[in-house]
C-alpha cells in the first residue's frame, strides 16, 4: 500500500480541519467554502485510512503480548482485527488505483427495465425499483423518477431515475447488469418456481457543457399523456416527445402535470443517450454502453441470483451469498454493496496477477 500518499493525505484533512474551525477562516478567508468542499473529498478515505493505522497499532500491541496465557486469548481478537484490516486495505488500494481518474460522479441515471418472464419480470423490475428507492430513502440521498412505463398488474416495464449523492456511481457502479429472480409467482397456481429476469443500467449523468446540442437540432411535439395519472394528465397537452434531429434519438416524459417539468426530464434523458453514443463513437472497443452493462437479459446472462425459497441472495461477480433476503429487498443495502466491491476488486486483482504471472 502507498502509505505516504495516505500520510499526506491525512496531512492535508488534519490541515483542513484546522482551517475551518478557526474563527479567523470562517469570518474573513474568501476560501472558506473551497476549505469545506475539500474537506468533504477527503475525509471519507482518510478516516479509513485511520482506522487502518488503529487496527494495525491494536495487532501490534496484541501480537506483543509477552504473557503465554493472554497470548492465546489475543489470537482469536488479532485475526478478527487482521480480516477487518485486509477489507479496509483493499479499499485504500482500490482507491489509490483510481485516485487519477475522473473525479467523483455525484449524479447519475439509473435504467431499470423488465427482462425474460413476461408480468413476472414486470413485478420483479418494480420490486428491484422499491429496494434502490427504500435504500436512497435510508441514506437520504435525492431521488427524481424521470421516466416510467407501469403494467396493470403494479410491475414496471421500465423506470428510470436520477439519484444525486456524494459518489453515487462509484458507490452504485456493480449494480449493473441482469439481476435473475427466483421464486412462485402470484399468477402461479400450480405453485411451479420461475426464474425471470430484470435489468439494471447506471449512467454517469453528462454536464450539458460537455455536449453540443444546437436549437434548431431539437424538435419537441407534445401530446396527451395515456395511462395512470387522473384526469389533468389525461385532458392536457402535458407530455412532451424530444428528437434529436441529427441521430434519431427521442426521449419522452408524461409522468408530471406541469409540461415544463416533463421537458426539463426529457432533456436530461436525451442528454444522457447522446452521451452514451458519443462514448461509443470516441472508443470502438467499448462496443454499446447499456449492452456492455446489461447484456442481453437472458436467464443465462447475470450478475446476481434472488432466490426466496432459500432466503438467499448470491452476487455471482463477487462470490458473495446472503440468506436475509427480505432485508436486502427493503433497501438495507450497505455492508452488501461494500462485501461485492471489496469481493470484484479482489478477484480482477486475482485475475491481474494470473495474467502477470502467466506472461513471465
Amino acid at each position: 500500500m502507498e502509505t505516504k500518499y495516505f500520510e499526506d493525505l491525512d496531512r492535508r484533512c488534519r490541515d483542513l480541519e484546522s482551517l475551518i474551525s478557526d474563527p479567523k477562516t470562517i469570518s474573513g478567508d474568501k476560501e472558506y467554502s473551497n476549505y469545506l468542499k475539500e474537506h468533504g473529498k477527503v475525509i471519507t478515505i482518510v478516516g479509513k485510512y485511520r482506522e487502518f493505522r488503529n487496527l494495525n497499532t491494536q495487532i501490534e500491541s496484541l501480537s506483543a503480548l509477552d504473557d503465554e496465557e493472554l497470548k492465546q486469548l489475543a489470537e482469536e481478537e488479532i485475526r478478527e482485527l487482521q480480516v477487518a484490516k485486509k477489507q479496509i486495505e483493499s479499499e485504500l488500494n482500490e482507491h489509490y488505483k483510481n485516485k487519477d481518474k475522473q473525479e467523483a460522479i455525484n449524479s447519475i441515471i439509473m435504467e431499470i427495465r423488465a427482462g425474460t418472464g413476461g408480468d413476472e419480470a414486470a413485478l420483479f423490475a418494480a420490486d428491484l425499483f422499491r429496494m434502490y428507492a427504500r435504500y436512497f430513502e435510508r441514506k437520504g440521498y435525492k431521488m427524481e423518477s424521470l421516466s416510467s412505463h407501469a403494467t396493470g398488474l403494479k410491475g414496471f416495464k421500465e423506470i428510470i431515475i436520477g439519484v444525486e449523492a456524494d459518489n453515487i456511481y462509484d458507490i452504485l457502479q456493480y449494480e449493473s447488469g441482469t439481476h435473475r429472480v427466483q421464486r412462485i409467482p402470484l399468477t402461479e397456481a400450480s405453485g411451479r418456481i420461475h426464474t425471470s429476469t430484470a435489468t439494471v443500467a447506471i449512467l454517469p449523468e453528462p454536464k450539458e457543457i460537455d455536449m453540443e446540442i444546437k436549437p434548431e437540432d431539437l424538435r419537441i411535439d407534445t401530446y396527451r399523456a395515456s395511462g395512470h395519472g387522473g384526469q389533468h394528465l389525461q385532458k392536457t397537452d402535458s407530455a412532451v416527445r424530444i428528437t434529436h434531429i441529427p441521430t434519431g434519438i427521442v426521449s419522452s416524459c408524461q409522468d408530471e402535470r406541469s409540461q415544463g417539468r416533463n421537458r426539463q426530464k426529457a432533456y436530461k434523458l436525451l442528454l444522457v443517450r447522446l452521451s452514451e453514443m458519443k462514448t461509443v463513437a470516441q472508443d470502438s472497443e467499448i462496443g454499446d454502453a447499456r449492452r456492455a452493462q446489461i447484456g442481453s437479459a437472458k436467464r443465462s446472462e447475470k450478475i446476481r441470483t434472488y432466490n426466496f425459497p432459500q432466503n438467499r441472495i448470491t452476487d455471482h461477480r463477487a462470490g458473495v451469498t446472503i440468506h436475509n433476503l427480505e432485508n436486502i429487498l427493503e433497501g438495507d443495502l450497505d455492508e452488501f454493496l461494500k462485501q461485492i466491491k471489496t469481493g470484484v476488486s479482489e478477484r480482477k486483482e486475482g485475475a491481474s496477477q494470473t495474467e502477470t504471472d502467466d506472461e513471465e
